[in-house]
């Protein structure tokens, strides 16, 4: 069901906020392993330097610039709903001599503007804990991959162990509102960010979700004591298992 704690135009209007400052906050909020959880869930894509690749909520185009580097995607459309942070994905692109391989559009995860079976695989990092309508949006991942194309999702998930679990739970709660809205000059993005990690599905109910969508064989794995999972699955078609 719809989220009323994400309604697109307010979850938009954040985002545009923040863009100017977003990669900075990844980096330092993450103590740099974001980086590293975004490489150790594309390696679940096999290489393929013809693929076409959709990175979903790609937002400022990081996991989008990590498919061309790893020979995951010769193509990736970076798909976002804030025009700010496709804005702030241009100078990356431009630097690093990737702006015709990758194709920046502005549309809602909702609704794609794809033909159905656009392409190889889809990739979202840290972005459908922000979609108001979950199941909706994988509807939408899945008709717009290939049969046999592969789904990799990787979320902030919840640490089981109880000193690590404990010590998130503070870090989510006191320090990371704190610290994140102070640098990036906004009030409330941060606690946002928070309070939807505490209210996400854990790693073993999005599974659930996914397969509930239609996808098949989803396996999924955790990273950094728990703290993201890596989410895979495919679309039924005659190279997929059932």
């Amino acid at each position: 069901m719809p989220s009323e704690n994400k309604e697109p135009r307010r979850v938009r209007q954040m985002f545009d906020g923040v863009a100017p400052r977003y990669d900075l906050l990844n980096h330092l909020l993450s103590a740099n392993l974001d980086r590293s959880w975004r490489r150790r869930a594309l390696a679940r894509l096999e290489e393929n330097t013809r693929a076409r690749v959709l990175d979903l909520c790609g937002g400022t185009g990081d996991l989008s610039i990590e498919l061309i580097r790893s020979r995951r995607a010769g193509r990736v459309v970076c798909c976002d709903f804030s025009h700010a942070m496709l804005q702030a994905a241009a100078p990356k692109l431009q630097r690093l001599d990737l702006s015709e391989r990758v194709l920046r559009v502005e549309a809602d995860g909702l609704e794609l503007p794809f033909p159905e079976a656009s392409f190889d695989a889809v990739a979202v990092a840290f972005g459908v804990r922000n979609l108001a309508d979950l199941g909706r949006g994988f509807g939408e991942m899945l008709r717009v991959l290939r049969p046999g194309g592969k789904l990799v999702v990787l979320e902030f998930s919840r640490p089981t162990a109880p000193v690590l679990s404990g010590l998130y739970r503070f870090y989510l709660g006191r320090i990371l509102p704190r610290l994140g809205d102070g640098i990036s000059g906004r009030s409330g993005p941060y606690g946002y960010l928070a309070r939807t990690i505490g209210e996400f599905p854990a790693a073993a109910e999005l599974a659930g979700r996914i397969r509930e969508s239609g996808f098949a064989a989803c396996e999924w794995s955790t990273m950094t004591g728990g703290v993201v999972a890596a989410h895979t699955a495919i679309k039924r078609g005659a190279s997929a298992p059932a």
